[in-house]
């Protein structure tokens, strides 16, 4: 069994290249066209918190994004693919607590075929949701050709 830590930085912003679509309401709204980002570089060994979303251990799906890599090196989520069910996930928050979460699945997944529902749909208990750029590389686009998704349930 693998266990990941993870440091959390401040919320996305909005508008960027690699990562996932947004939906405007994390619980109903399809995706809008806009994505979310890994604030920094690939450089920062910190993920992104997406702050539509819950706060990791809350009720309902808290999303952090980071990179795959960038800059020649590799990202705080590199090695996220590598995470399988049984996994655990380790997410500190603000009041000093850790959140554990428990790998469900991993998946691979085209950009264009991204599971909005799956990812921002509400669930009656805490979730996480990890999320990095995956598969080929796209150089004219500068972008990956897929996202990385991990789906893990509050211990």
């Amino acid at each position: 069994m693998q266990r990941l830590a993870i440091a959390v930085v401040a919320a996305l912003a909005l508008l960027g290249a690699c990562a996932a679509p947004l939906a405007a309401d994390p619980q109903t709204a399809p995706p809008t066209g806009s994505t979310a980002q890994t604030s920094g570089s690939a450089a920062q060994p910190a993920a992104g918190w997406y702050e539509l979303a819950r706060t990791p251990g809350e009720a309902g799906p808290a999303i952090l994004l980071g990179h795959v890599d960038g800059l020649n090196k590799p990202g705080i989520f590199f090695r996220l693919k590598e995470l399988v069910a049984g996994d655990e996930i380790e997410v500190p928050r603000k009041d000093g607590t850790t959140a554990r979460f428990r790998v469900r699945k991993t998946e691979q997944i085209a950009k264009s075929g991204f599971p909005t529902e799956a990812v921002y749909g509400d669930t009656a208990e805490p979730e996480l949701r990890l999320i990095t750029c995956g598969g080929s590389f796209d150089r004219a686009a500068h972008s990956y050709r897929d996202n990385v998704i991990v789906y893990a349930t509050l211990v």
